[in-house]
């Protein structure tokens, strides 16, 4: 029993040093949601009116511009990943996965060549594993995050965009993220982000106006509408870029709290099991060595009692 009791002591300590480990990572998650969620917080109004300005603008004009057009008949969309770079996120990064999986799903079967573009060095590894060609990846920002990496994501899926399908270009640019929703409660999200999409029609602009909601207001264009598009436009995708960047990376720091915060309070219940083998290894162990004495002892006596006689 004593070798037993030697295990037992080695496992509780190996356990203890593991969950030192869990609980300093859980306290740098926690930490760092704050400033990923501050960072959600100022950068989402400012993705939201600037993608009502873009809407309203090319609603407001007849102006057939290849980034607000729909085309007849699509033949490839490229969809962006976003991924983190690190584990230990419990099923961040797999359901993300697994909704841009649903998605290039939906889309082959609407009949079009979907190209894959990465972010995340775990989502590369996905494909890269399957031997699936990636169109671009990047790595290295997903914990954190700069407008500067949103501009190189959004600089080829642009450059796609405005290429014909025979040159290798593409007709759509959806993109998969994980929404921060509350330090409990992330989910991921699918967004198209080419062509727009326009929620309210004339006659529902009409009717809004006619109710006195609030409608998209008139715009006079200067030089053409057309030139405030393209100015417009690449600044809208490198916002929601941005935007859902942000959202990741403050998913990622919630997911990686809370799956350490679990591996943490799984390492205690495990010492406390290990901690009560221990004790009654320890105490099989006494009561064997009584055993012993208490025996040793009888037959002492018995032998000293037979010379005796």
């Amino acid at each position: 029993m004593g070798a037993q009791l030697r295990v037992y002591k080695r496992r509780i300590k190996s356990v203890t040093a593991t969950k030192k480990i869990t609980r300093a990572m859980e306290m740098i998650a926690a930490s760092r949601i704050l400033k990923a969620q501050r960072r959600v917080n100022a950068s989402t109004p400012y993705a939201d009116e600037l993608t009502k300005a873009v809407t309203a603008v090319a609603a407001s004009s007849d102006v057939k511009h290849p980034l607000t057009t729909e085309v007849d008949r699509p033949r490839r969309a490229a969809v962006l990943l976003i991924t983190s770079d690190r584990g230990l996120a419990g099923g961040y990064n797999s359901n993300a996965i697994k909704a841009a999986e649903h998605l290039t799903s939906a889309l082959v079967a609407r009949g079009l060549e979907v190209d894959h573009y990465v972010v995340g060095r775990k989502g590369v590894g996905y494909y890269n594993f399957r031997e699936r060609p990636i169109a671009e990846s990047w790595t290295g920002f997903s914990d954190s995050p700069e407008y500067a990496d949103a501009k190189a994501v959004a600089a080829p899926l642009l450059a796609a965009v405005e290429k014909k399908t025979e040159d290798g270009g593409v007709d759509e640019i959806h993109i998969v993220y994980t929404e921060f929703v509350s330090m409990l409660t992330q989910r991921p999200e699918q967004l198209r982000l080419l062509p727009l999409t326009f929620s309210t029609s004339a006659e529902e602009s009409a009717e809004t106006f006619v109710k006195g909601r609030e409608a998209h207001p008139l715009y006079e264009f200067e030089p053409s509408p057309e030139q405030v598009l393209n100015a417009l436009l690449p600044r809208y995708v490198e916002s929601r870029i941005y935007n859902a960047l942000l959202q990741s990376a403050a998913s990622k720091h919630a997911a990686t709290r809370r799956a350490m915060k679990s591996a943490t309070d799984n390492a205690e219940e495990l010492i406390r099991t290990l901690t009560r083998l221990a004790n009654q290894a320890r105490q099989a162990d006494i009561t064997q060595e009584i055993s012993e004495i208490v025996g040793g002892a009888n037959a002492l006596a018995d032998a000293t009692a037979g010379s005796d006689r």
